[in-house]
């Protein structure tokens, strides 16, 4: 089929793919080589973790972000299955658990260190013990705490309070076959699953009861996946009758026919779709394959556009996807990958070419942060919630030949601690009223402590201290509100407006 006839104005027709230099990759990973469809990688903006082989269990390994090179063999690895690991997912709530789900029957979730493993973790802060068959899938809730769904090959699934280790809803029966995967809607009310019987099924958890069902949604005999879109509708890679492999895109309130269904080629290895809610583009990885497809899905026919496609010498054994809030917006950055090799990890960058260093808003809209809308106990009780969205213009790091207050308010504000930590850190002695904001226009050094005339010492010490940032942070608020209106004028004058 030929994607070429279709030209169209769009934001995200020019996005083109790079890796990064070789220094910047993960060297010498032993990747799993186990039989199973998942991503085998995991990522979030603090960490990497990879599914690698182990001898006498399972194992992955989970990198900082920056630990980039040759990964010596005798680093620490997660190593408390008895069993390969077959999937893992980072906590969208908590950037330092992760949990995992692996041919030992169970699931388990890793709590990891500030700066990344220095000693084999063997004990989980839990173990969640209930399915009688290995666990392939794990799915974290996108918007309650602490809740975790795990499918396994007993075509079981169940849901559970991480918090509680309880398990919350056991869903037996729904599925006649194995369960490919699973995907839970943007608030989390509903969740579709793809299975073997060729049927792709919209279940609602709370009730244990199937919402809408689509049989032979692929007619082929091969893996195939389903995923929820913002807007509720379904997207879903699979087979056709002649092993062609297929993308198309479902209303959930009328599954008799696709709205839209396109064939792309004859390989056979199962399509892995990446989506980005913000920007509504899906992104399709084949296991084995050298490629990268990307399609923007819109409200007008027919609907699945496709964009560009980003090809490497190497096939991918695995994939993992940033959360949006980890990309470098003062690059234009919309997705990045990371790419699996036999012994290597790779990362993969999507960019939008933009002349302007300017932050832009069409590119980012606000997404989703790593606030929990609600707890556990609140889901379970019947409330829904839409995640809770962040701005990413505050992760905006401007270029260096821009203005160096801007740069300067920037690592100020990113060096604050958050107002929940403050919280959690109980009683401590409250900072005090910060006094009127000076007037300058310009950031000056502090005077060093101890200095003047008559330097406190003890509680007063503190107390000057303290009101030294206070009065620091005020100013700087009071200039980042400048600095954004200036931006925002600027854009305007660059893109024509008066």
């Amino acid at each position: 089929m030929s994607f070429r006839k279709v030209v169209r104005q769009s934001k995200f027709r020019h996005v083109f793919g790079q890796p990064v230099k070789t220094e910047q990759c993960y060297d010498d990973i032993r990747v799993s080589r186990v039989t199973w469809d998942s991503t085998f990688c995991a990522v979030n903006p603090s960490f990497v973790a990879i599914i690698v082989e182990a001898s006498g269990g399972g194992a992955f390994l989970v990198l900082p972000l920056h630990k980039t090179g040759r990964i010596d063999k005798s680093y620490p690895t997660v190593c408390g299955h008895t069993g390969p690991v077959l999937d893992i997912d980072w906590c969208p709530h908590n950037d330092y658990v992760i949990a995992s789900g692996s041919e030992d029957c169970t699931v388990m979730v890793w709590q990891i260190p500030e700066n990344g493993l220095s000693q084999p973790l063997t004990e989980p802060v839990v173990v969640l013990e209930g399915h009688s068959k290995r666990v392939g899938i794990i799915a974290w809730h996108p918007t309650a705490r602490n809740v975790l769904l795990s499918a396994g090959c007993d075509n079981v699934v169940l849901i559970w309070n991480v918090g509680t280790a309880e398990e919350l809803y056991r869903l037996e029966g729904l599925h006649p076959d194995l369960i490919y995967s699973v995907s839970w809607s943007r608030d989390g009310a509903l969740f579709c699953t793809a299975c073997k019987d060729k049927s792709v099924r919209v279940i609602d958890p709370r009730r244990g009861t199937v919402v809408a069902e689509k049989e032979r949604a692929h007619e082929g005999a091969r893996p195939m996946r389903a995923i929820f879109l913002a807007d509720g509708k379904i997207f879903t890679t699979g087979f056709s009758r002649m092993s062609e492999r297929q993308l198309a895109l479902w209303d959930v309130e009328n599954l008799e026919e696709p709205m839209g269904l396109q064939e792309l080629d004859s390989s056979n290895g199962a399509l892995l779709p990446f989506y980005d809610p913000d920007t509504n583009v899906v992104y399709v990885c084949g296991k084995g394959d050298s490629s990268i497809r990307y399609f923007e899905i819109t409200e007008e026919p027919p609907y699945i556009h496709f964009l560009n496609t980003f090809t490497s010498k190497e096939p991918q054994r695995g994939m993992g996807w940033m959360p949006k809030r980890g990309l470098d917006v003062s690059k234009c950055e919309i997705a990045r990958f990371y790419k699996l090799h036999e012994r290597k990890c790779e990362p993969i960058i999507m960019t939008v070419p933009r002349k302007s260093d300017l932050f832009q808003d069409d590119l980012y809209p606000d997404t989703a942060g790593p606030e929990a809308a609600m707890e556990a106990e609140e889901w379970v009780a019947g409330q829904t919630a839409g995640p809770v969205l962040v701005s990413l213009r505050q992760a905006y790091v401007p270029s260096k030949q821009r203005d160096l207050k801007v740069s300067r308010r920037t690592l100020l504000h990113e060096s604050c601690p958050p107002a929940t930590a403050i919280a959690a850190a109980g009683p401590t002695t409250p900072p005090p009223t910060p006094p009127a904001a000076p007037a300058p226009t310009r950031l000056s050094a502090p005077p060093a402590l101890g200095t003047g005339p008559s330097a406190p010492t003890g509680g007063g010490r503190l107390e000057e201290v303290l009101q030294e940032v206070a009065a620091l942070r005020a100013l700087v608020a009071e200039q980042g509100q400048r600095i954004t209106r200036l931006e925002e004028q600027l854009s305007r004058l660059e893109n024509g407006h008066v």
